[in-house]
């Protein structure tokens, strides 16, 4: 295999490797803008704030609870849209509690 042959091989196979990185990345945001836009008939104005919030202090929280949505409202289990308060109770029940720490000075 001559110099050329062997270049030119590695530019296709590096041409495939970033043709199949831009299509997992276009089916990755579309993935993103459906679920969003699920997230816009599933929940109240205020509902998707509280969720976009929570998305950005625990992402994976978020994503299950989003999931969670989107799998009952596809059953027909889910009165929508979902308000701030039904997301709150929801949130209480799959967050784990917090223990308050007390410091008592003698």
């Amino acid at each position: 295999m001559s110099e050329d042959e062997e270049l030119e091989r590695i530019r296709q196979q590096k041409m495939a490797e970033l043709q199949a990185r831009i299509a997992e990345e276009q089916a990755r945001r579309q993935r993103e803008m459906e679920r969003a836009a699920a997230m816009r008939v599933i929940l109240t104005p205020e509902a998707r704030q509280r969720l976009n919030n929570l998305k950005l202090v625990k992402p994976e929280i978020a994503e299950r609870i989003e999931e969670y949505l989107i799998q009952i409202a596809q059953s027909g289990q889910l009165k929508t849209p979902v308000d701030d308060e039904t997301l709150k109770a929801l949130l209480d029940r799959v967050l784990p509690r917090r223990k308050d720490i007390r410091i008592v000075r003698r």
